[in-house]
């Protein structure tokens, strides 16, 4: 698959303000308006993770945040998972879960991947091999659940 978007991969010293600002409004659009969650974004995990945004034509479509070992989950995490409404139906989000998945890999080795995913999209993320490790839950009045991708070769 080619990617369609324009990847940056940057720790958080590594991010411009421009380019927070634009990643903390995206996640805001989606998470608290759109989705009607009232949280603080803002949970000092992004000062330790690495950050994945996928720009097109300059404009800011995609991004997820990769949580290191420890802070999180045991494992690695992918968090903050998020297409931009303009990108939706593009295959962004087959996308940006593709180039994580590599983004981890590339930092941690063959190792288990953890996120936790709202519950309808549980099907999307089987389908890059991650499997339901945890009862549901909610999550800001949404149903989630934790999920799990385990190393190559592992069961």
């Amino acid at each position: 698959m080619t990617n369609q978007l324009n990847w940056r991969f940057q720790t958080f010293d590594e991010l411009t303000t421009k380019e927070l600002y634009g990643i903390l409004r995206l996640r805001s659009e989606v998470f608290v308006l759109e989705q009607r969650c009232c949280y603080l974004d803002m949970d000092n995990k992004d000062l330790q993770s690495h950050h994945l945004s996928g720009y097109r034509d300059g404009v800011l479509m995609a991004f997820a945040r990769i949580v290191p070992p420890g802070l999180s989950y045991e494992y690695p995490a992918i968090g903050r998972i998020v297409v931009s409404s303009q990108g939706r139906g593009a295959g962004h989000g087959i996308e940006l879960l593709n180039v994580s998945i590599q983004k981890v890999e590339a930092l941690y080795g063959n190792v288990p991947i953890r996120i936790g995913a709202q519950l309808y999209l549980k099907r999307f993320y089987e389908s890059f091999g991650f499997r339901q490790s945890g009862e549901v839950y909610l999550e800001d009045a949404i149903e989630h659940i934790q999920m799990t991708r385990p190393g190559v070769g592992q069961a």
